[in-house]
């Protein structure tokens, strides 16, 4: 298998199949890469709500990154949906255990049917303990303004560019803040780094069928890394 580039997904299990492991083991799939999982969540849901979650008990978590770790060349880590505060810290010190390559963070807190995947005083956790970790973030502009602690809402173009700065600024190395929640049919995204921003132009697609969005974007981004591409062409043959 070491000629093979593989890449493992943290996160919630989606019952319906639309997002979480399940959307990220396709994507890996369709973009040739082995797919590894460690399942933080068990969630009871379809595409028009969450009925039920069950967090997998942090330790069990831990184990399950171990064994792959120990046994599996994985090139890239995705992170999902994690749920609480002790998860958090869970797969913090997995990962500083194991130190992988690449690790894309998906700050995933509401399920596009509004339900919510993250108790809210788990957002200081994921600040502190995993966003100085991750070589690129992935949020939305809602989870952006969470993530900085911001009651107003990002709403245009200028705004990302400053929440991208200060999100940098809260130590992940890239910052892909995603525009899908501006208003009218402009929904470009943006790539932030130290070297400099990119916007990655995009229009917007009129369609229910958005479940499983983000999480295909972010693993498409760390399947792209684990192939050995560079995080710049990695996020654009996601978006593309």
């Amino acid at each position: 298998m070491t000629d093979t580039p593989i890449a493992m997904t943290i996160a919630g299990s989606d019952s319906g199949g639309g997002a979480g492991i399940q959307a990220d083991l396709k994507t890996f799939s369709a973009l040739g890469v082995y797919g590894c999982s460690t399942i933080a969540a068990l969630t009871a849901q379809n595409t028009r709500a969450v009925t039920g979650i069950f967090p997998v008990p942090p330790d069990f978590v831990r184990a399950q990154m171990d064994a792959v770790f120990t046994d599996i060349a994985v090139g890239a880590v995705k992170i999902g949906m994690l749920g609480d505060a002790a998860l958090i810290r869970a797969v913090r010190d997995g990962l500083m255990a194991h130190q992988p390559a690449w690790i894309v963070l998906d700050p995933v807190m509401v399920a596009k049917s509004g339900d919510a995947l993250l108790a809210r005083e788990a957002v200081s956790a994921l600040v502190e303990d995993l966003l100085p970790l991750a070589h690129v973030i992935t949020p939305n502009l809602p989870e952006a303004a969470a993530l900085l602690d911001r009651p107003d809402a990002i709403a245009d173009p200028d705004a990302m560019v400053e929440a991208a700065k200060a999100l940098l600024d809260l130590g992940p190395r890239a910052v892909v803040l995603k525009g899908g929640h501006l208003a009218g049919q402009d929904s470009s995204d943006l790539l932030l780094t130290a070297e400099g921003s990119t916007w990655l132009p995009g229009r917007r697609i009129n369609t229910a069928n958005t479940h499983g969005t983000g999480c295909t974007l972010s693993s498409a981004i760390a399947a792209g890394l684990a192939k050995g591409e560079t995080l710049d062409d990695a996020v654009k043959s996601a978006k593309a």
